[in-house]
């Protein structure tokens, strides 16, 4: 399986807590205003990469989590959840994952939906310009909600979070 990747960050700290592996997709529909990154909009912009390739980048870097961004990886959804799933399988690492869409339109939608129990946490939502809020920890409007898919103990719990929703 491929993902088309627009670029990597390695060992990042602005894509969730601690040092990351940041994958950012291309391609996105929701084209919300005042994108911090625009350029991502593309679906052919940026490479065709291995699923087999990314996971050698992110086993490479044994101090560094997983984030998926973008772009939106929901839109290209059966090889984010094969990638996940590896991720989890071989690495145990965490993985966070950004997206425009709500988590509710991810349930509703059994491609998207395969990927949550790969997850440890989703961040959910467009970002509204008029809402921007610089204090926030990795989201830009309040509108967007960092949901932990699986139980966190509570002395991990980032302010502004939805400690767990389940799984249907």
């Amino acid at each position: 399986m491929r993902i088309r990747v627009l670029d990597i960050a390695y060992q990042t700290m602005a894509d969730g807590p601690g040092f990351r592996t940041a994958l950012y997709c291309a391609g996105c529909r929701h084209a919300c205003k005042g994108c911090h990154n625009p350029q991502s909009w593309d679906f052919n912009a940026g490479s065709w990469m291995e699923v087999d390739e990314l996971l050698d980048i992110i086993k490479a870097d044994s101090m560094s989590n997983v984030s998926f961004s973008g772009g939106d990886p929901m839109y290209q959804a059966p090889a984010f959840t094969e990638l996940a799933r590896r991720i989890k399988e071989e690495t145990g690492k965490t993985i966070w994952c950004w997206t425009g869409f709500t988590y509710e339109e991810v349930l509703a939608n059994p491609e998207m939906a395969a990927m949550l129990p790969w997850l440890d946490v989703l961040v959910d939502g467009p970002f509204i310009l008029e809402e921007r809020d610089t204090d926030l920890l990795f989201r830009g409007s309040p509108n967007q909600r960092i949901i932990y898919l699986h139980e966190k103990p509570e002395e991990d719990i980032i302010p502004g979070t939805v400690p767990l929703i389940k799984l249907k």
